[in-house]
């Protein structure tokens, strides 16, 4: 495989080693020698330390001192001479103390060479330098200065020593490095092998799977999370075996319920048509004789009236209800196109509110409505104010209590909720899913009294749905809202 596993995690690992190690020689290389000569300073300034305490104790001149003072020198290859006050020498650590004494006095007299000294550290008794030994050219860390009693101190530490330690540790890490990325390759790639193999196996069982073979099993018997992954595809595949086994099943008895709804459908929406067709010929008979005993047909004036005045009312529902259906029956089947324009749709709501004024205030109903900047919108405009007119219509025949109709436009994302909100009575919780049927009623007696026909909400679905927009009612203590949604421009 091109980019296999087994190959990436052998480079990983290999790479991984190798970074490590050249990490190390960077570190060894850079801090190593600036680590040693901190650390022989401090062991100067404990050597120091430990001869001035010895020296005010009276301690000095005893075999003891003597014996672990050698030990410190000895161990850390410390050179070191002590003079008195007249520069006469008290101990010293090897034969040539003609050399350290020159040198201590040197320092004292200020009689040496600034350009190859390089001061480290500086107190009031003593100084801690590097300096060139201008005859051996060999490089020193020294300490030099007077002890708290008087006497003289001169300790020497050859440094070139850790010169050739920091670059014998890097030449050795080198020689580790290779072999422990050649060993650290052969490794990963045995690692990644094992790793791999039940893998490929997975690959291979999944591969079929693809294809509905569902008879491959994973026969892996570790306790690793591969193992767990094998077991629970073999669980995937009896669950996808028996769960196609069943989708085969429920799609045949779906595509025959499809095929039945597809002719009550075809049923409902042809007597919708026909119920139209056949009430526009009394309606229009009914408004002629109601006009005709309008004119005066019957003697008594004030029941030809009443009766006038009751078939007309009537007609003008049923007229009405019939217009709805039209609407309602064009839309199912498709046949009024949607017509996707730009347009305020604020100002669509303000000018209906508008128009609607004289119904709002012969109810007393206030109607509530914030100044809203123009939100355009991409939507069917007709279409947008007869969802709008169903909303409002409704919430102005069943607004109670504080007759309070509320109007909000919010924005989400890319998207405006406009919401119709009117004080009165929730509905049921059993009849919000039958809201948008047709003809169904929550109170038949006040949508008898005001004459609704149950079929506007059914309008409102069609619309919404034609244009793939969300809709919907949420119930409150104190009264309802509808609301529906249209895509920004």
């Amino acid at each position: 495989m091109k980019y296999s596993i087994k190959k990436q995690f052998a480079g990983v690992l290999c790479l991984l080693m190798i970074g490590t190690i050249i990490l190390c020689w960077f570190i060894n290389n850079t801090f190593l020698e600036d680590y040693y000569i901190r650390n022989k300073q401090t062991v100067l300034m404990n050597t120091y330390n430990y001869m001035n305490l010895a020296s005010n104790e009276g301690q000095i001149s005893t075999e003891e001192f003597d014996i672990e003072f050698q030990k410190i020198c000895g161990r850390n290859n410390i050179s070191f001479i002590l003079l008195d006050a007249e520069t006469h020498t008290l101990k010293t650590s090897e034969d040539d103390r003609e050399r350290l004494s020159r040198r201590l006095l040197d320092n004292l007299f200020d009689n040496v060479n600034y350009d190859n000294i390089n001061v480290l550290e500086k107190g009031s008794n003593y100084e801690i330098r590097i300096t060139l030994d201008d005859r051996t050219k060999t490089e020193y860390m020294e300490m030099w200065g007077v002890l708290d009693n008087g006497h003289l101190f001169l300790f020497q530490n050859p440094i070139e020593s850790i010169k050739e330690s920091v670059k014998l540790a890097n030449r050795f890490l080198a020689y580790v490095g290779v072999i422990a990325a050649v060993l650290g390759a052969i490794t990963g790639m045995w690692v990644s092998g094992k790793i791999a193999r039940p893998i490929m196996e997975l690959t291979q069982i999944s591969e079929r799977m693809i294809h509905l073979d569902f008879d491959a099993k994973y026969s892996g018997n570790s306790k690793t999370e591969i193992a767990l992954l094998g077991h629970n595809i073999n669980e995937l595949s009896y669950t996808l075996e028996k769960t196609i086994s069943e989708l085969k099943t429920a799609n045949n008895e779906l595509q025959r319920d499809i095929e039945r709804k597809n002719e009550i459908d075809e049923m409902r929406k042809e007597f919708l048509s026909n119920v139209s067709h056949e009430l526009k010929t009394p309606i229009a008979l009914i408004q002629g004789y109601a006009e005709g005993l309008k004119e005066g047909i019957n003697d008594d004036a004030e029941s030809r009236e009443f009766y006038c005045d009751v078939i007309m009312d009537e007609s003008a529902k049923m007229n009405l209800m019939v217009k709805k259906l039209l609407t309602l029956n064009q839309l199912e089947f498709g046949n009024d196109a949607v017509t996707m324009e730009r347009f305020d749709v604020v100002s669509l709501i303000q000018n209906y509110i508008h128009s609607a004024e004289i119904l709002t205030r012969q109810k007393e109903i206030s109607v509530r409505m914030q100044a809203y900047e123009p939100i355009y919108v991409w939507a069917d405009e007709f279409k947008t104010e007869e969802v709008f007119m169903n909303y409002f219509s409704n919430a102005i025949n069943y607004v109670l209590y504080e007759k309070i109709i509320d109007v909000k436009l919010h924005k989400l994302e890319n998207k405006v909720r406009i919401s119709v909100f009117n004080t009165g009575n929730p509905i049921p919780e059993e009849s919000l899913e039958h809201l948008w049927e047709k003809f169904y009623k929550v109170d038949k007696a006040r949508t008898r009294e005001y004459g609704g026909s149950g079929i506007g909400l059914s309008i409102v679905k069609a619309i919404m749905e034609s244009m793939g927009q969300e809709y919907g009612v949420i119930n409150y203590d104190n009264g309802v809202e509808f609301w529906f949604e249209l895509e920004m421009a």
